[in-house]
């Protein structure tokens, strides 16, 4: 829902949307996790027909990619079915880069993983760029450290905390204090 906009202003230019994303932690294709719901859904939001395939990267991806109109949909199939995906493999990455000629990337929680999907496709793309969630994100988050309100307490949470380490080592010269939720917590139990 918050991608919204940035997907209404592609389709109002004219262009031909393809989009991909991840649902879990799937090990190979793993029906739980398709993102054949999140197309349905995108419909109903949207009020058009979202155009879905069982693949990412397959002959049917590629052909379905190449008949898109302009003010089209298309939503890939889980690219987190492929291990490929969080490898960074180039081949992988490129072969979703040749499915279109502009990334754009509106996903912040995901924007810091070097997968093929937010990083390496980037290597093949013409033009890359944020959407506006991203830009909002990214806005609020650079006035809120450079200028914060005090007293100022992080919250962070998530499984792995060696995906944060960095993040809370810099945090710890802006607030006062963290606040460590999730999966990371034990980690952070344990060392106590």
């Amino acid at each position: 829902v918050a991608s919204l906009p940035s997907i209404k202003y592609v389709i109002e230019k004219g262009g031909r949307l393809i989009l991909a994303s991840h649902l879990g932690r799937p090990k190979g294709v793993t029906p739980e996790f398709s993102l054949d719901v999140v197309a349905k859904k995108l419909s109903e939001l949207l009020g058009k027909e979202v155009k879905f395939v069982k693949d990412c990267v397959s002959e049917e991806a590629k052909k379905t990619a190449k008949e898109l109109k302009d003010g089209d949909i298309l939503l890939l199939e889980n690219v987190r079915f492929y291990k490929e995906e969080e490898k960074n493999d180039p081949e992988f990455a490129k072969k979703l880069a040749e499915l279109g000629e502009i990334y754009i990337n509106d996903a912040f929680g995901t924007a810091h993983r070097a997968h093929a999907s937010t990083e390496g496709v980037c290597k093949f793309m013409k033009k890359c760029a944020a959407g506006f969630l991203m830009n909002k994100e990214l806005k609020f988050l650079g006035q809120l450290l450079d200028n914060p309100a005090k007293p100022f307490i992080a919250i962070l949470g998530g499984a792995k905390v060696s995906d944060k380490i960095m993040v809370i080592e810099n945090l710890l010269n802006i607030v006062d204090g963290i606040i460590i939720g999730g999966g990371m917590a034990y980690t952070f139990l344990k060392a106590q």
